[in-house]
C-alpha cells in the first residue's frame, strides 16, 4: 500500500510512512502468514540489548527493546530492519523462539549472546538452537570509520572487512555467526543477500529515508 520512498510494503509505523498504509500492510503480512494480526509483535528497537519475554497478556508493541523471546505458541514475533541484521531463534524442541534486531551498536553490545541466554532461561538448549541471519548491508559496502571497525572487532571477532573501495569496512553477519557459535548456538544460515545491493530490499544506507521490511518466527499452535 505504500507510496514512494516507502514501496512497496513498508512494515514500520516510525519511518514517516502514512499510519493507514502500514497498517494495511501490516494486516496483508498477517493474512499471507495465517495468523490473527493481534497475535503479531512488534519492537521498538533501541539499538541496545534489551530482549524482553513476551506472552499472551504481553502488549503487541513492546517498546525499547532489541530482542524478544516467547514460549507461547502463535505469538509471531517481528524484527524489522533496512540494513541492521535481523536475526530469528528457535529451539524447536524445547518450544522457544526469537527475534532479533541487530545494528553495529547492537553487535557491538553483544545483543545476541543476550537473546540466547534469554531463551535459555525458558528452558532452550544452545546447542540445539537454529539462527537465521536475515538480509543486511555487506561488508562491502558497509564503510566506517577505522577505529569504529576495530572497536566492534574487538567485540565481535570476524567483522572487520574492506570495503568495495578498499576502506574500512564491517560486516555484522560475520561478528554475529561467532557470537552465536561462541554461545554454543549449533546451527547458523546466513541468507545472502546485501540489502544495499538488492533493489527489492529498503537499504537506509542507501535510500536515507525508507521504510523496514520484516523477519518472522513463531511457534505454530
Amino acid at each position: 500500500m505504500s507510496a514512494p520512498p516507502y514501496d512497496a510494503f513498508n512494515l514500520a509505523d516510525h519511518v514517516g510512512d502514512d499510519p493507514a498504509h502500514v497498517a494495511a500492510n501490516r494486516r496483508r503480512l498477517a493474512e499471507a502468514g495465517g495468523v490473527p494480526v493481534g497475535d503479531v509483535v512488534w519492537m521498538e528497537p533501541i539499538h541496545g540489548r534489551t530482549v524482553v519475554r513476551v506472552d499472551d497478556d504481553s502488549p503487541r508493541h513492546v517498546p525499547a527493546c532489541d530482542g524478544v523471546v516467547t514460549v507461547t505458541p502463535g505469538l509471531v514475533l517481528i524484527a524489522l530492519a533496512a540494513d541492521c541484521v535481523p536475526i530469528l531463534l528457535a529451539d524447536p524442541a524445547a518450544g522457544v523462539v526469537a527475534a532479533v534486531h541487530a545494528g553495529r551498536h547492537g553487535v557491538r553490545l553483544g545483543i545476541a549472546g543476550v537473546a540466547v541466554r534469554a531463551m535459555q532461561d525458558e528452558g532452550a538448549r544452545a546447542d540445539r538452537i537454529e539462527a537465521l541471519l536475515g538480509p543486511a548491508i555487506c561488508g562491502r559496502h558497509y564503510e566506517v570509520p577505522p577505529e569504529m571497525q576495530r572497536d566492534v572487532e574487538r567485540h565481535a571477532p570476524g567483522s572487520a572487512v574492506r570495503t568495495a573501495s578498499g576502506t574500512a569496512g564491517l560486516d555484522l553477519r560475520a561478528g554475529i555467526d561467532g557470537q552465536l557459535r561462541a554461545a554454543g548456538v549449533g546451527t547458523v544460515v546466513h541468507d545472502p543477500r546485501c540489502t544495499y545491493e538488492d533493489p527489492d530490499l529498503f537499504s537506509h544506507r542507501r535510500d536515507g529515508v525508507t521504510g523496514r521490511q520484516a523477519g518472522l518466527v513463531w511457534l505454530a499452535p
